[in-house]
Parts: C-alpha cells; structure tokens; sequence
C-alpha cells in the first residue's frame, strides 16, 4: 500500500466548508491509481476562521480520509522540525508538499526558506531513507502583483527549490517539481487573492497528478478520471483502511494541536 502524506500551509489545511486539494487528490488516485493506496498525516482538522483555531471537521464532503501535516500560518521553518516524527509515526511514502508563501511573507528571505527546505528533506530522510516527495512552486498570490520585493523573493525561492531538488535528487529517494498549475489566476481560482476555491483546488492536485504520473506512473493524468462523481462508488477497502488507520492513530488525531 502506497501511503501520501499532504504537507502545507493554509492552502492545504483548508478552512471551514472546503473540500480542499487533498480531496481532489484522493478522488484521482481512488479513480486512476490501480492498487491500494492511504491517504496519512498526523492532524485532520480544518482551519476555523471564527474561532481563528484549526479545530473544525466541517468539510464540504467529510467522507474521505482527511488526514495530513499542514496549518494555517505554518510554512517550512514550522515544518522542517515536524516531518521527520511524522514520516517514522504514520510510515508516508510520499510527501505532496506545498510551502513556502507564508516563509516568504512572513518569516524568512528566499535563502534562509530555502535553507528549511533542504532540512525538511534531510530530517525526512532521516526518519525513512526512501520516502518521495513532490514539491510544488510558490504561487504567487495578489500581494505580489503590488509588492515588488515579495514578488522578488518567490521568483528566488522557485529558482532555489529548483536547484535543491535537482542538486539532493536521489535514486532510492526520488524528488520530484511539480510544474505551476496551468492557467492558474488568483483572480479566478482563489476566493480571496491566495486561498483556493474549487477550480483552484483542482489545478493543485493536477500539478501533483501530472508530476507523479508523468516521472513515477502513478495514477493517470489528472482528469482520466472523468466526471469527479467517484465518491458515490462503492469503496469497501478503501473505507475499511480509513477506518483501521483512523482508530490506530486516535491519539494522534486528538493531541494534534495541543
């Protein structure tokens, strides 16, 4: 069984009545993978705007395994110290990860998330010596159409991630950049300038779709999958997965934020 493991920022946790890309993930490879696959993580949890917590499980569709390491606010200088316990606790095999515009807006210059982002790699490693990852490109939100610097640093940051993928690129740990997702527009995919709306969640977990299946062949390409109605399906494994590592990981689930 082939495990994901999602690792994000707010893009990727979500908020509060979304499906989120993660979703959109898990309906693809349940549609084109071929084999048993989970989906794992150590949190589960939507970010909750009126509470300003990451405590809601108001997904638009909770039924799918909504397991992951991302959180509102947190990029990689937050997850670099995290990623190893998590690949070791819940055994991922790939790591879809999705960070760096909060680092950017926030916390750190191009070089130091940069610097993060090679120590994400290594502690991952660490933990297991042939997990995957698939990195995504920044994408630039609103703020970089008006602010000329932080549009400076993503460029620089993408360049960089670029470099370290090729440069710590292994054979029994394979690292993959995905492409930005095609045509995507803040002012039509994001329902605030950053954040992603359907169509936004869709052009996500394309990028990684198309990457794992153009260099690994995992799953088809994104959209083989039809009319995106695959969760009426019956999916008795699939369900009986989720439910085993559900009841396995508890603990987990319950301590995430404390």
């Amino acid at each position: 069984m082939l495990r994901f493991m999602p690792v994000g920022d707010s893009m990727t946790i979500g908020s509060a009545g979304e499906h989120t890309w993660r979703y959109r993930m898990w309906q693809h490879l349940r549609a084109t993978y071929g084999g048993p696959f989970a989906v794992v993580g150590p949190r589960e949890a939507l970010y909750d705007k009126a509470t300003d917590t990451p405590t809601s499980y108001e997904y638009a569709d909770p039924d799918f395994p909504h397991f992951h390491l991302a959180g509102w606010g947190e990029g990689w200088l937050h997850m670099a110290p995290l990623i190893g316990e998590a690949v070791r606790a819940h055994r991922a095999d790939v790591l879809l990860v999705s960070l760096g515009l909060i680092d950017l807006g926030f916390y750190t210059n191009a070089g130091q998330t940069a610097d993060n982002l090679r120590s994400f790699i290594a502690e991952a490693r660490a933990a297991k010596p042939t997990v995957r990852m698939v990195f995504l490109p920044v994408i630039p939100n609103v703020r970089a159409r008006t602010d000329v610097p932080f549009a400076t640093e993503v460029a620089l940051f993408n360049e960089l991630q670029a470099k370290a993928v090729a440069d710590l690129d292994e054979r029994r740990s394979p690292l993959l950049l995905a492409s930005l997702p095609e045509s995507y527009d803040v002012d039509h995919d994001t329902y605030d300038g950053t954040h992603p709306n359907a169509a936004g969640e869709h052009k996500i977990a394309g990028a990684f779709a198309g990457a794992m299946h153009q260099a690994w062949g995992v799953g088809g390409e994104y959209g083989d999958e039809g009319d995106g109605t695959t969760e009426d399906e019956d999916d008795g494994e699939t369900a009986r997965d989720f439910e085993r590592y559900r009841a396995t990981h508890s603990s987990s689930r319950r301590s995430a934020w404390r």
